[in-house]
């Protein structure tokens, strides 16, 4: 998980990424599907910055505006460390804070969770904190609105942009296709989403949105990528098809796919693991 500033590379990467414009807009894609679509205006609105992570304010379709909202990261953006294999988060009280960005990714409030409402390393690598504002609070205090999440299942070729809240800046890029199996150090996770090079994300875009540029909707949430070259270690994921088939890609970075989320958010946006069609790990 190259993306979480923690250890000795919580060091590394910001030292080197210090030195770099924090405002600076990532390269436009140039893929032939990026040139059909007219993007809507992607911009940092309804991002938010972690103290080591970037994460987002989401809805699911079927969200109320009285509803507490929810902030989406990674699971090894967690303050409590990395889930182990296996290992489910739910319903653990929290008041961690977030840095709420307008669409210019200036700073406009700051955010608390009530609670981890999920978090897991295991198939995906999410994080769900529910906040202590609703919607309707944030939108009616900062004109902030949430980002969708998406029910439906990516597709390759799409025209995306990752946008972290911790570095404010935007990656643009397409999708290039899925990992069967992603495999890093203890983790494995399913159907990941492989970006084209262009997306070349660095340590603390953990946990950014991805956002598909023709819908706003976000269907992905950005968690690693392979920095050295090494097969299936920390940092260095691989991909393993259902052949067992082990692929390396050096300097390619992945996303979790989001739409399976969406079943799991009942009323109240509460998650709830036993309603039809949610296929999250349960505890």
């Amino acid at each position: 998980m190259k993306k979480s500033l923690v250890g000795a590379l919580f060091g590394v990467l910001l030292l080197g990424a210090t030195a770099a414009p924090a405002t600076a807009l990532g390269d436009t894609a140039t893929s032939q599907h990026t040139a059909k679509v007219k993007p809507r205006a992607v911009s940092f609105a309804g991002t938010v910055a972690l103290s080591n992570c970037s994460g987002s304010v989401v809805r699911v379709p079927n969200s109320q505006p009285t509803d507490p909202a929810l902030v989406m990261s990674n699971g090894h953006c967690l303050e409590s460390g990395f889930p182990g294999p296996g290992e489910v988060v739910v319903d653990q009280p929290s008041t961690r804070s977030f840095s709420l960005l307008n669409s210019s990714g200036s700073k406009v409030a700051t955010l608390r969770a009530s609670k981890v409402a999920y978090g897991t390393m295991t198939d995906t690598d999410v994080s769900l904190y529910e906040l202590t504002s609703t919607y309707q609070q944030i939108e009616s205090s900062y004109g902030i609105k949430a980002l969708e999440l998406s029910a439906d299942h990516p597709t390759q070729g799409t025209a995306i942009s990752v946008v972290s809240g911790y570095w404010k800046k935007i990656y643009n890029c397409s999708i290039d296709g899925f990992a069967y199996r992603l495999k890093e150090g203890e983790w494995t996770w399913k159907d990941s989403v492989r970006y084209t090079s262009a997306c070349d994300t660095i340590g603390g875009t953990s946990g950014s949105p991805v956002l598909d540029q023709a819908t706003g909707k976000v269907v992905a949430v950005n968690n690693t990528g392979n920095e050295s070259g090494e097969e299936c270690t920390d940092n260095n994921p691989c991909e393993v098809d259902e052949n067992g088939q082990v692929t390396v890609r050096q300097g390619i970075n992945y996303a979790q796919q989001t739409y399976g989320i969406v079943p799991c958010v009942g009323t109240g946006n509460k998650i709830d693991l036993s309603a039809p069609g949610c296929a999250l790990p349960k505890p």
